[in-house]
């Protein structure tokens, strides 16, 4: 009996010290980090501000694997496929883990249960922006202007259940207005439709819509986070221009397979937070209108449930259906 107990506890011990002992001996290979969209997209530019320093801190190349398609869906479902082993790693947007379980009807993977959050890592406003033909200097001119033309106004998004859709979406409710959404394959090919004047509005990520506006191309009317964005501090947001609490803010996170390692995962988010928050990176971050955030796996996990029971109901309402 004595004998058993000590053997038991010996096991026991061997077990406690499994985990540890593989994350010190990671990484002991280059690390992929798969983001599910092309080369020079926003995630790309941002996953790879973090790559080359993430690298360095972990003694092994961080290789960025760009696996577009079905909308950052194929990419997302490769990781969440990929052997849980810690060299398998994934840096996206929010549309993959929030809306596309809502929205698709073959999707390849659960996010809730097939990936593990490892870090939120930045986050950005959208700029409603419309045609200055319109004749929309402010929000509440172009409030005014649509319920004038009920209906007539068309405004494009980057697909059915994009954030740059249900933004809309969102808005139209709180706004008591009624546009007609046209969906595009990406923002350039909105702009270009609101050059052309194809549709008159919509909700585009800074890095996009700025150019045009400074160009004096498009007119921004406000930015959709609860505060003033620190990458357009000069811009006044929707809820302070009488739409409290109206926020839809496009964000980059960084998961792993789920079952990876607690301390890989642990090792990662702290490595992460400290490289994100660091003056060079931040700055860089910056330089392309996101903010740079930095949080512990709980915190992202928090924020996904979050924003999923909050987007569900905005889908819901506007009877966007799955496809």
């Amino acid at each position: 009996m004595q004998r058993r107990r000590v053997l038991q506890a010996v096991a026991a011990g061997a077990a406690s010290l499994s985990l540890p002992s593989f994350a010190q001996a990671w990484p002991a290979r280059p690390i992929k980090l798969v983001v599910p969209f092309p080369p020079g997209s926003s995630p790309d530019i941002i996953g790879r501000l973090v790559a080359e320093p993430l690298a360095a801190a972990l003694g092994q190349p961080v290789v960025v694997d760009n696996r577009p398609g079905a909308g950052g869906n194929l990419g997302t479902g490769v990781v969440a496929k990929a052997e849980p082993d810690g060299y398998t790693f994934l840096f996206t947007i929010q549309g993959p883990l929030v809306t596309a379980p809502m929205l698709s009807k073959n999707l390849s993977y659960d996010p809730a249960k097939d990936l593990a959050p490892v870090s939120l890592v930045a986050t950005s406003p959208n700029v409603l922006v419309v045609d200055p033909k319109l004749g929309a200097a402010t929000l509440a001119d172009f409030v005014r202007i649509a319920k004038q033309k009920k209906g007539e106004l068309n405004y494009g998004s980057v697909g059915n259940g994009s954030a740059s859709h249900l933004a809309m979406e969102s808005f139209k409710s709180r706004a008591g207005i009624d546009l007609v959404h046209v969906p595009y394959q990406g923002f350039p090919q909105v702009v270009n439709a609101i050059l052309a004047g194809q549709v008159q509005a919509g909700f585009m990520v800074p890095g996009i819509a700025m150019g045009q506006v400074k160009a004096g191309k498009l007119n921004a009317l406000g930015v959709t986070t609860l505060g003033r964005a620190s990458s357009l501090p000069e811009m006044a947001t929707l809820a302070e221009q009488g739409y409290p609490g109206f926020e839809a803010v496009s964000w980059q996170a960084v998961l792993a397979p789920a079952k990876t390692p607690r301390p890989i995962i642990e090792r990662v988010s702290r490595e992460l937070v400290r490289i994100i928050k660091s003056d060079e990176v931040r700055s860089k971050v910056l330089g392309q209108y996101f903010s740079a955030a930095g949080t512990a796996p709980e915190a992202l996990a928090t924020l996904m449930k979050a924003e999923r029971e909050k987007w569900g109901q905005v889908i819901k309402a506007a009877g966007v259906q799955p496809e």
